[in-house]
């Protein structure tokens, strides 16, 4: 019976990413501008972003796998490193991607780290690491932090999109590898000693590195080495119906390992940050809208 019914929901998905209607190309933000050079010898593999709600002109950045358990705070108008913080007795696996928005108490804003990469696809579970976002004025070691245990609902496989939505709280992560990438929903409220990413979605795009959802909940983006795709709600349409819908392809000047992407907390544009690599150093840039 669980076979008949897996079967069922994976032809649903296929028929919903091949009725997904074509791409529209639009020009709805400026060229990328830089804004600095990530100079930071600690930030060598940048491999997410977010702006911080917390520390205006701010925002949250993180390493790739096999690096020290550590978000780095930058400077949005220079790609500076403000500050450095720890998270205590944890490790960083393979962290893909950081994303922010609301969580169990109100009024409260929270970081999700997401320990979520897993190239091989050989990890029975994921992590996702909860902290009530920092100040630029807080303790450099973070104590308080709740682990969220993931487990993918078909079979392991490697994400490095986190998304959170702001109006349901749901945590949403992306596929990499797959011809179409796939969609998880991590539904709120997350109890429970193991909680299970659900497969909701295909997508017509694939080898996706990283997404954001506005602070407001109307807009997504998500990006791959080489292009940014974007969609705008028409009305209060979830997160699943949205990416149903038809995308625009966003332009954009491809960045060596380009694995960050991050609306600007006023809605006026978006940023982009890769890794250094190549012995280049990784500039932010930033994508005023028109």
């Amino acid at each position: 019976m669980h076979l008949v019914r897996s079967v069922i929901v994976s032809f649903f998905i296929l028929l919903t990413a091949q009725c997904q209607p074509a791409p529209q190309n639009e020009q709805l933000f400026y060229k990328g501008v830089s804004r600095g050079t990530n100079k930071n010898g600690r930030l060598e593999e940048a491999s997410g972003l977010v702006a911080s709600a917390f520390n205006p002109g701010l925002a949250w950045s993180l390493n790739d796998s096999g690096n020290p358990a550590e978000i780095f705070l930058l400077d949005l108008a220079t790609a500076k490193t403000i500050k450095t913080f720890s998270l205590k007795n944890r490790e960083n696996r393979d962290w893909e991607d950081i994303a922010a928005g609301p969580g169990p108490e109100e009024n409260v804003n929270y970081l999700y780290i997401g320990d979520i990469g897993d190239n091989l696809g050989r990890w029975p579970v994921k992590y996702i690491y909860r902290i009530r976002e920092p100040s630029i004025a807080d303790p450099e070691e973070i104590a308080d932090v709740f682990t969220m245990t993931i487990k993918m609902e078909d079979s392991p496989r490697d994400t490095e999109a986190l998304m959170c939505d702001p109006i349901s709280k749901n945590l949403y992560l992306v596929s990499k590898r797959e011809h179409h990438a796939l969609l998880y929903e991590i539904a709120f409220p997350f109890r429970g000693d193991t909680l299970v990413a659900k497969k909701i979605l295909q997508l017509p795009i694939k080898d996706i590195t990283a997404g954001d959802i506005s602070i407001d909940g109307k807009e997504v983006l998500l990006k791959d080495y080489k292009h940014i795709y974007y969609w705008k709600k028409k009305g209060d349409e979830s997160i699943p119906e949205l990416l149903k819908t038809s995308y625009s392809e966003l332009a954009y000047d491809s960045e060596l390992q380009g694995e960050g992407i991050a609306w600007a907390r006023d809605g006026s544009g978006f940023f982009t940050l890769g890794e250094n690599a190549r012995g280049e150093r990784a500039k932010l840039y930033f994508y005023k809208r028109k």
